[in-house]
């Protein structure tokens, strides 16, 4: 059964869809021209990552027969993709990027769609509306925009360098307060360019300078702090070398007169080392000398028997020294 009350609703937004696409659409104040007259191609830039939506001529699609978008990105093979009215029939040939795609059905809008931007889609687009009277068509020369990566840092003897990195188009730099500067180009396969600026600046009252890079996407300022002068540098390796120098020649003293010392106070233990070994050596030399006189005493006895004898009358044996 035919729902009234859902449909309607749903047929409102599709239109109102279709109204917001065609009002956002690129370069819709273009005007349309048939295929007798000479086409002209529009210059359309789009940033990369956003989305694009490309337009058809402002054609009733009651009136048309045919409806052709025809894609040739630079550097590849080209994209047809035809809608014919009558029988609803959607062809695509040789289309495989799924980034391109009707932005509803093309029964309610022809026009195309690229969800994110990028450098392949660079190139020609190409919307065809066939009419049984003619043929109406809107070019399209689609350019990507890339923004640059901008760094900066700075260099020796208060230089200081600014990059915008694989831009497109080539980023603009400039800086304040000027200086003495020199900028390259390095262009990219891709189509990219990357822009180096290198400045120097002789006045020692500059101490912060700023990058200023322009873009179609979007300009970036940056605020460098310059390195300092070979004097001041100087003066720094000065001021932090001497005290460190100072430190190390009272640490070397500090080391000698304890190393000083520690041999002062070895050498008189050394010496006392003999007279360690002389008391170690005492206890023999005292048996020895204790010996001595008994041997003595023995000896005499034997010398003199006789008179031993007559002195206590009585007679001693003899008694050899070594029996002792």
């Amino acid at each position: 059964m035919f729902c009234f009350g859902r449909t309607l609703p749903l047929a409102v937004l599709l239109i109102w869809g279709a109204f917001a696409a065609e009002s956002n659409c690129t370069d819709k104040n273009q005007k349309t021209q048939n295929s007798s007259s000479i086409m002209t191609e529009v210059n359309t830039t789009v940033q990369m990552g956003t989305k694009a939506l490309l337009c058809c001529p402002s054609i009733p699609l009651t009136e048309a027969v045919l409806i052709t978008w025809t894609i040739t990105p630079r550097g590849q093979s080209f994209c047809v993709i035809s809608y014919r009215v009558d029988t609803r029939d959607i062809n695509e040939t040789n289309c495989s990027n799924r980034s391109i795609t009707w932005v509803f059905t093309p029964d309610l809008s022809p026009y195309l769609q690229i969800s994110a931007v990028s450098l392949q889609h660079e190139g020609h687009y190409s919307c065809d509306i066939a009419l049984p009277d003619g043929n109406f068509q809107k070019d399209y020369d689609l350019q990507v925009l890339v923004p640059p990566e901008v760094t900066n840092f700075p260099g020796k003897n208060r230089t200081a360098v600014c990059e915008a990195i694989a831009g497109k188009p080539a980023a603009q730099i400039s800086w304040t307060p000027d200086g003495d500067c020199v900028t390259k180009n390095e262009s990219h396969s891709n189509g990219t360019v990357t822009v180096r600026s290198t400045c120097h600046w002789e006045q020692n009252n500059v101490s912060t300078v700023s990058c200023w890079v322009y873009h179609s996407t979007g300009n970036k300022t940056l605020v460098i702090e310059l390195s300092r002068g070979g004097a001041q540098l100087l003066g720094s390796y000065i001021l932090y070398t001497i005290p460190s120098i100072i430190i190390l020649i009272i640490i070397g003293c500090i080391c000698l007169l304890k190393i000083s010392g520690f041999r002062k106070c070895k050498l008189p233990k050394s010496e006392a080392t003999p007279a360690a070994e002389e008391d170690e050596m005492q206890p023999y030399a005292s048996y020895t000398e204790k010996s001595n006189p008994l041997y003595d005493t023995v000896t005499k006895v034997e010398a003199c028997p006789g008179s031993q004898g007559e002195v206590n009358g009585t007679d001693w044996l003899t008694l050899p020294a070594t029996g002792v």
